[in-house]
């Protein structure tokens, strides 16, 4: 497996677990899905909000729009705060656009290459360092979201177990390598 190959197979990864994430939380009330917890974003609903806004910015990033933000978002806030929030109105809204977001992450994975991975990606930061231009290598970017993605979504999995969620989702990379060799 080369570099690429390995690039997209932790993102084939990252939106299956996604997905894993959505089913469960999709049998909740929205009280449930919006209940405060001391971790994470505060919420299910604001922590499925981060994960895919950091899905969006990064791929934007990564496609050449220095500032991206997504459409409701208030300019110098983090996607997913309060103030951002009313931009998806529903879990189904966010379903589809999630959906809509991994066909774009899919086509700009279906275009990578091997010498695309020493680019350089510039954003502008909304948190640590808020203004501030980055510059960095696009490999360290595409597996940032991956790694992102994972730690984030434990953060939802343990809130999911609070809510009383009895089928956990299974999001380990193994269990999807087990799952295609069956």
């Amino acid at each position: 497996m080369n570099a690429v190959e390995l690039v997209r197979r932790l993102h084939e990864h990252r939106q299956w677990a996604n997905g894993r994430l959505l089913d469960a939380a999709g049998g909740l009330s929205d009280g449930a899905l919006r209940e405060s917890y001391p971790i994470g974003q505060g919420s299910i609903w604001r922590t499925l909000l981060h994960l895919m806004a950091a899905e969006y910015v990064w791929l934007e990033a990564l496609e050449g729009n220095e500032s991206p933000t997504l459409p409701g978002d208030v300019p110098g806030r983090l996607p997913g705060n309060q103030e951002g929030e009313n931009r998806i109105a529903s879990f189904d809204e966010l379903r589809r656009q999630w959906a809509a977001l991994d066909e774009r992450w899919a086509a700009h994975l279906d275009e990578l290459t091997e010498d695309a991975l020493d680019e350089t990606v510039f954003k502008t930061s909304t948190s640590s360092g808020a203004g501030r231009r980055h510059g960095t290598r696009r490999a360290d970017v595409l597996i940032h979201v991956c790694t992102h993605a994972q730690y984030t979504t434990a953060q939802a999995v343990n809130m999911l177990r609070q809510a009383g969620v009895e089928s956990l989702p299974d999001v380990m990379l193994i269990s999807l390598a087990r799952s295609e060799s069956v």
